[in-house]
């Protein structure tokens, strides 16, 4: 059911704008852990939903950001597609908005790609009450700054997503995994170099001792590739690529700061104390650190960067610090969609 609460929303901006009183934008509210906490009056955008258009032969998604994400999930699902990022949901109130403005991917973000990479264009409602659109409903679409996909990832700081349009994929005709006893050196050097390879992977994990590797396409397919590389196959493997994506795998219970460092390829092992779990062949590894232990250092000393995911004490940094003409353009950016500072404020550093 399409639901457009556009004017509603303006107008408690423009209020809040005026009057500078801070808003912290909530859609449904799984993700509220990532980033810094934020204080503020709740904008509420969950019952601003509905998909507005599915083409499923364009391969073209576009839905209002409260629209939840099981519901946007189950309409490709009857069409034969799916979002090709396997976003996390963190909880069943997950919505389209805060998927975006997270920019959070599963399993398959090394091979697929980013969310940003999926973002045809988008409607957003400005820190002033403008409602502006950026970018469009087709591929072609590419004329001007590409606004849509800076929003992806930008923690709605820059803006409240009202509208999203997303490029689509088929779903494969099945899939595989397989595991593999290996250390982390080895896991690390043999993920990469199938990455490289022709071979249909499309996502890949070390934990615990064992590589686990998944493949899709056609049974013959999956009888080749199980047939050079050997391994177990994994019953129940959509289970163990969920517990990954929404980190209900035991490597994530408990209050342990949980760091998350992405890292270029083939970095090497990091000097961090502790066994990571690790993800995307490598270029995302996960771990749980004492508290007041920092991943900062050890992910730059290697060309990547840290991120406190979980469990971060309140008031500090949870990224990595920005050079500081990165940082320059952040506020400039900011002040020219949010003028008054009042969406989001300090979600993403404490001075944004």
């Amino acid at each position: 059911m399409d639901r457009d609460c556009t004017s509603a929303l303006v107008e408690q901006v423009r209020e809040a704008s005026v009057r500078r009183v801070p808003l912290r934008v909530v859609g449904g509210d799984t993700k509220r852990f990532h980033g810094r906490a934020t204080e503020g009056r709740a904008l509420e955008t969950r019952e601003h939903g509905g998909i507005l258009r599915h083409d499923p032969a364009e391969l073209v998604l576009t839905a209002r950001a409260g629209t939840p994400l099981a519901e946007i999930e189950a309409a490709l699902a009857s069409k034969g597609q799916r979002l090709p990022f396997e976003p996390p949901h963190f909880g069943s109130g997950a919505t389209l908005g805060g998927t975006v403005a997270c920019g959070l991917a599963g399993p398959a973000r090394a091979w697929s790609g980013p969310l940003r990479d999926f973002v045809l264009g988008a409607r957003v409602l400005t820190g002033d009450g403008r409602v502006l659109r950026f970018g469009g409903e087709v591929m072609k679409n590419v004329a001007g700054y590409d606004v849509a996909r800076l929003l992806a990832g930008s923690l709605g700081i820059l803006g409240v997503l009202l509208d999203v349009s997303l490029k689509v994929l088929p779903r494969p005709p099945g899939e595989r995994t397989l595991a593999l006893e290996m250390d982390e050196a080895t896991a690390l050097t043999r993920l990469a170099e199938l990455a490289r390879s022709a071979l249909p992977l499309s996502a890949g994990s070390w934990i615990d001792g064992r590589a686990y590797l998944r493949f899709e396409g056609s049974d013959a397919t999956l009888d080749e590739v199980q047939r050079r590389l050997g391994g177990e196959v994994v019953a129940e493997s959509r289970d163990f690529w969920s517990g990954l994506r929404e980190q209900s795998h035991p490597f994530f219970a408990g209050d342990a700061p949980l760091w998350r460092c992405t890292l270029p390829p083939l970095a090497p092992q990091l000097s961090i104390e502790g066994t990571p779990l690790v993800e995307w062949n490598g270029l995302q590894r996960w771990y749980r650190c004492p508290p007041g232990v920092t991943a900062f250092a050890a992910a730059s000393a290697v060309g990547g960067h840290a991120t406190l995911f979980r469990h971060a004490p309140a008031g500090v940094d949870v990224f990595s610090p920005l050079p500081p003409a990165m940082l320059r353009l952040h506020r400039a950016l900011k002040r020219e969609l949010d003028p008054a500072g009042i969406l989001n404020p300090g979600r993403m550093y404490a001075d944004l």
